[in-house]
């Protein structure tokens, strides 16, 4: 990634009760995301959360996706037409309320 990038996060915390299914995730959502914004992302990475910080512990996500976008301005003009498709997938992979962080690349 390169200094000046924006990097939207989507953080899924993890817990009793919360479901994830990664399969569906990485196979349908993402494909889902890629075609509604196009060559505005311009990369991608998926994160299985595995352990907390204390050995044995668990993971404080069950996932996190992120995606790179050249501009904050790429970023809305992409995802703002698209949103209600792309929340409106949730229900279909996970229970889980995320946690979305959006950021500029300093390194």
């Amino acid at each position: 990634m390169k200094k000046g990038m924006i990097k939207v996060s989507v953080l899924y915390p993890n817990g009793e009760g919360k479901n994830f299914d990664m399969d569906y995730y990485c196979n349908q959502h993402l494909q889902l995301v890629g075609e509604l914004l196009g060559d505005s992302v311009k990369a991608a990475t998926v994160e299985k959360g595995l352990g907390g910080a204390i050995p044995g512990s668990p993971a404080t996500y069950a996932a996190m996706g992120n995606l790179y976008f050249a501009s904050m301005d790429s970023f809305q003009n992409s995802f703002g037409p698209n949103a209600e498709k792309i929340i409106g997938d949730l229900p279909n992979f996970t229970n889980i309320e995320p946690v979305v962080q959006i950021s500029e690349v300093m390194i």
